[in-house]
């Protein structure tokens, strides 16, 4: 069976934040952190327009999201549950967001990365331009650029 993308589906969203959720603490972020940064990585309904789905034998492995206007979106969410890690779940994700921004009209990516996953971002080709402040933390984060 192995790895297939499909678009998110209405009634989702919950399930999305929670796989979004167990990513996120698979670096060992700690509670307190994971319930403030919650709001940041919910997956609203709004959102499942833009929401592509990796599943992996059936299974729910990740989930990417884009957001904005062209000429310049974001790549807002990228994230697989760690169950799936090293599977090419992320490659997967990033390469067909990359697909979808180009139909879009996009012509730039932004990335808000999280410092474990930077070095994902760098080797799929992805510039550091800076670093953005985390609204829900306070925290520097890299901030990168990949130009479509």
């Amino acid at each position: 069976m192995g790895l297939t993308l499909r678009a998110a589906r209405p009634g989702e969203a919950a399930e999305l934040t929670e796989l979004v959720m167990r990513s996120k603490a698979h670096w060992g972020y700690d509670e307190e952190f994971l319930d403030r940064v919650r709001p940041a990585l919910t997956v609203g309904d709004h959102q499942l327009p833009t929401t592509v789905v990796a599943e992996y034998d059936g299974r729910e492995a990740g989930v990417a999201t884009l957001i904005g206007e062209p000429p310049e979106g974001e790549l807002d969410l990228l994230f697989v549950d760690p169950w799936a890690i090293g599977l090419g779940i992320g490659k997967a994700l990033f390469l067909d967001s990359l697909d979808r921004a180009r139909l879009r009209g996009f012509t730039r990516l932004l990335i808000e990365s999280d410092p474990y996953a930077e070095e994902f971002y760098l080797h799929m080709g992805a510039v550091r331009i800076g670093e953005t402040v985390s609204s829900a933390t306070g925290r520097s984060l890299p901030l990168l650029a990949y130009e479509v």
